[in-house]
């Protein structure tokens, strides 16, 4: 029964869950009126969530309204909609909505919604003073209460009959901004208005301009007033006076200046009154200028003035400009249409002037010294005026110039460019310089003391010399040098060693070593070399002449390598050959020497173990060889003596031996093997008859040959 109630039980429950099962379908955001609201009209953010129930059950929803990811609106409904009011809009609610909604452990969120309120409020203007003067700033405040930073400020300075000059300030952190404008010369009444600006999607959106302001301006002080005493139109030695004066509201601070293209003249401070005065010259003719400031505060006045010249300026004419030394120069100073003046003439220098004469005329001699400009200055009336400089070139002759090379010696290699000085000690520059090969012109060149001259076609076989003339504007003319003849060295061409005999050499016997060139200037040094695991010099010498020959009088062993010689002339140039090998073997005498003191030792030890196996031979056998020997001594004595008989021939000797062996091996061959042991005891025997030393056989074969009918 308890288990049946359980079972109900349980059905039941699962029937209750299965009952309140809901989905979120979706969540939407929206704005009324719409996406786009005036500022100051009210708007409302509606959120609505979209659910789907298994049955018809309460749900609390939690509704959250977001703006650009900050809070601004929660509550709880049982409703499925939730509405955020706003009642006046402002451009500060401009941004990214979005709505999030939970119910029963699960959240879902709508998609963002831009919202815009268009237009922004009007700013607010206020100006530090009302009243400020020339040269003061004015300090301005705007403001925009009711926007959110970052807002661009613009502010203009508003003057009468003139285009409004603006600043802008960017505030990103402030909804006002403070700028100044500063008070110049000629504002009398000004009006200040200013706007503002943001950012809105990449779409900028101004406000309406603010309230007008207006500031007055006082002057701190009038224009200035500038005159010139007697008159600004003068002639050059009067005098002339200048006044600037101004009216000043305060004394303190005040400051006149007096100008002429921008040099200041004169100056006084705390005072309202300027003067200055000069002897007029045709200099002081221009525009004067009178400035008055205090503070930032700036005035000025403009005179222009008018120099009547009193006398024109002096001339000077000199009887020549160019002259040799010791010549009379006459110069003469004077003025057109105008007599009377105190005149003087002097010489130029960059330590200051040098003083001559205070006359109209100078007549003197002259010397190099005195070349240099000369002017003359004339007086009237305390003006004194310069002449333009006559410049006066006084000239010594030029020297026999000398003619080198640069690098000192008369000589150049084949191929290099050859560089000639030409110098003359004295003259007055500019002096002329001509390069001259042989007859030919080369060069000319002007300058003051020397010249050079770069000749790039150097020939071997030209016989062309050098030489150059300088001149000057003195009347003596040209000066020659001596002629330069130039030696061309020829750099070595293609060197080569040879040597008799060549490649072996025998020991102790003269080899002579040869090494020439093709080409080359004399002298030429000449170096040969040996080498083998260094290099060594073996023989240097210098010769007039493209060869040299070097006798080696003994070679040996040690000269055994590889020899090159290299030559070198005054082209500084070294030209190798190419190497050759030479091998020192020995003599023909050396080598028999050597082969008797190898050869006689060999042959000695050869008899020595010949003899030494002979004795050790017959030490063993001596005993069968006696018996053997007497039984076939009468056989082959009877067959021997038939056989001389016969052919009419003597043996002695080897050879009579050789034919009783003969005979013997013809014998043995009838007998068969019952003799074989006694045919290799005879064998043995006659070998044996070799041997000097075996005094008893040979005597044995001597009594058979002298006696034949032994037995």
């Amino acid at each position: 029964m308890y288990l049946a109630l359980l079972v109900i039980l349980l059905q039941c429950s699962e029937l209750y869950t299965q009952e309140r099962v809901f989905t979120f379908n979706t969540v939407e955001i929206k704005v009324q009126p719409s996406v786009k609201v005036k500022n100051g009209a009210p708007m409302s953010i509606v959120c609505h969530a979209d659910i789907s129930k298994s049955t018809d059950f309460q749900l609390k929803h939690n509704f959250t309204i977001f703006k650009d990811d900050k809070l601004v609106f929660m509550t709880v409904s049982d409703k499925r909609d939730a509405q955020y009011e706003i009642s006046m809009a402002r451009s500060s609610d401009t941004g990214e909505y979005e709505c999030t909604v939970e119910a029963g452990g699960k959240t879902k969120s709508s998609n963002s919604l831009h919202v815009w309120v268009t237009g922004m409020t009007k700013p607010i203007l206020t100006a530090e003073k009302k009243e400020v003067l020339e040269g003061e700033v004015v300090k301005l405040r705007c403001e925009l209460p009711e926007e959110v930073p970052p807002l661009h400020f613009f502010f203009r300075k508003i003057k009468m009959n003139s285009t409004p000059k603006e600043k802008h300030v960017f505030e990103p952190y402030r909804n006002f901004s403070v700028v100044e404008f500063s008070v110049e010369e000629g504002d009398n009444i000004l009006q200040f208005d200013c706007f503002g600006r943001r950012n809105v999607k990449l779409e900028f959106e101004s406000s309406v301009h603010s309230n007008k302001t207006l500031v007055t301006v006082r002057e701190p002080f009038i224009k200035p007033t500038l005159n010139a005493k007697p008159s600004s139109n003068i002639t050059e030695g009067d005098r002339i006076q200048f006044e600037c004066s101004t009216v000043v509201a305060r004394m303190r601070g005040i400051e006149i200046i007096l100008q002429k293209n921008k040099t200041i003249l004169n100056s006084v401070r705390d005072e309202r009154l300027l003067k200055y005065s000069a002897v007029a010259t045709l200099e002081d003719s221009g525009e004067y200028l009178c400035k008055v400031e205090q503070g930032r505060a700036s005035k000025t006045t403009k005179l222009n003035v008018v120099v009547s010249e009193l006398f024109p300026k002096p001339i000077l004419a000199a009887s020549m400009s160019k002259l040799d030394e010791n010549k009379e120069l006459t110069l003469n100073c004077s003025i057109s249409v105008f007599r009377k003046a105190n005149f003087s003439i002097l010489r130029k220098n960059s330590n200051g002037d040098i003083w001559l004469t205070n006359s109209r005329n100078l007549t003197m001699r002259v010397n190099v010294n005195d070349t240099g400009s000369y002017i003359c200055k004339a007086e009237v009336k305390g003006i004194v005026k310069e002449s333009k400089p006559v410049r006066i070139n006084v000239y010594a002759p030029v020297s026999k110039p000398t003619l080198s090379v640069v690098s000192g010696l008369p000589e150049v290699v084949l191929g290099k460019p050859l560089r000639l000085i030409c110098h003359s000690v004295m003259g007055t520059p500019p002096i002329t310089f001509t390069f001259y090969k042989g007859n030919e012109v080369k060069k000319r060149v002007t300058n003051d003391t020397y010249a050079t001259f770069l000749d790039e076609n150097i020939r071997q076989n030209d016989k062309r010399g050098y030489k150059c003339d300088a001149r000057n504007s003195h009347s003596s003319g040209m000066k020659t040098s001596n002629i330069l003849n130039i030696t061309v060295i020829v750099p070595i061409r293609n060197a080569s060693l040879g040597s008799i005999p060549y490649g072996e050499v025998e020991d102790g016997s003269e080899t002579a070593f040869l090494c020439s060139v093709k080409e080359g200037s004399w002298p030429i040094h000449f170096r040969i070399f040996r080498k083998t695991d260094r290099e060594v010099l073996v023989f240097e010498k210098s010769e007039n002449a493209d060869r040299v020959i070097w006798h080696k009088k003994t070679m040996n062993r040690q000269d055994t390598g590889t020899y090159y010689c290299m030559a070198s002339n005054k082209a500084n140039v070294d030209v190798k050959s190419h190497p050759i090998t030479i091998s020192v073997i020995l003599a023909a005498w050396q080598k028999g020497v050597i082969a008797a003191f190898v050869l006689i030792p060999i042959a000695g030890a050869v008899t020595l173990t010949l003899w030494w196996f002979l004795c050790k031979k017959k030490k063993a056998k001596g005993p069968s060889m006696e018996m053997s020997g007497s039984a076939l001594a009468t056989n082959l004595t009877s067959e021997k003596l038939t056989r001389q008989h016969n052919d009419g021939d003597y043996y002695s000797g080897s050879g009579y031996i050789e034919d009783s062996e003969n005979h013997m091996k013809s014998a043995d061959e009838s007998k068969g093997p019952d003799l074989e042991s006694a045919e290799v005891e005879y064998t043995e025997v006659e070998v044996s008859t070799l041997d000097p030393h075996r005094d008893s056989v040979e005597n044995r074969h001597s009594r058979i040959q002298g006696h034949p009918d032994a037995t």
